[in-house]
């Protein structure tokens, strides 16, 4: 199954990630993210960093979710190579995620190509279809 496909789009960044799960198409959305900034593929999983959200529904928890890429990269220059251990729980006030980036630091032996600044709400898509679910992203750039 192909992970995300990035999306023409007038002024922004826009993709569509796919998985068999809710929790894969997150982290094959984290990982289209991280495609507009830097090659995650050439980034060396040496660094962990937890990641627990809570969202009122999916479309927050997705948006704070993939904050979180832009403020580690932003706050720790973290670059995110790999998602694991991805959980998302219903609790009683909407969702409960909980993760582990993989990843490595900025250094001068990476590239970084793209700034995502925001994440928004606009076009947001999360759709469950048969064998799986899709996410539709546009992203502040």
């Amino acid at each position: 199954m192909k992970k995300y496909d990035i999306l023409p789009h007038t002024a922004d960044g826009k993709f569509r990630a796919w998985g068999r799960t809710l929790e894969e198409a997150f982290a094959n959305a984290a990982l289209a993210t991280a495609s507009l900034m830097w090659d995650w593929e050439k980034v060396e999983p040496k660094l962990s960093q937890a990641v627990r959200l809570e969202g009122r529904d999916r479309e927050q928890l997705l948006v704070k979710f993939l904050g979180e890429i832009i403020f580690l990269f932003e706050t720790r220059k973290f670059l995110l190579a790999s998602v694991d251990g991805l959980e998302i729980r219903d609790v009683p006030d909407g969702f409960f995620l909980e993760a582990e980036f993989r990843g490595d630091t900025l250094s001068d032996r990476r590239d970084i190509h793209g700034d995502v600044k925001a994440v928004t709400y606009s076009e947001m898509k999360i759709d469950e279809e048969r064998g799986g679910v899709v996410l539709q992203v546009v992203v502040d750039m």
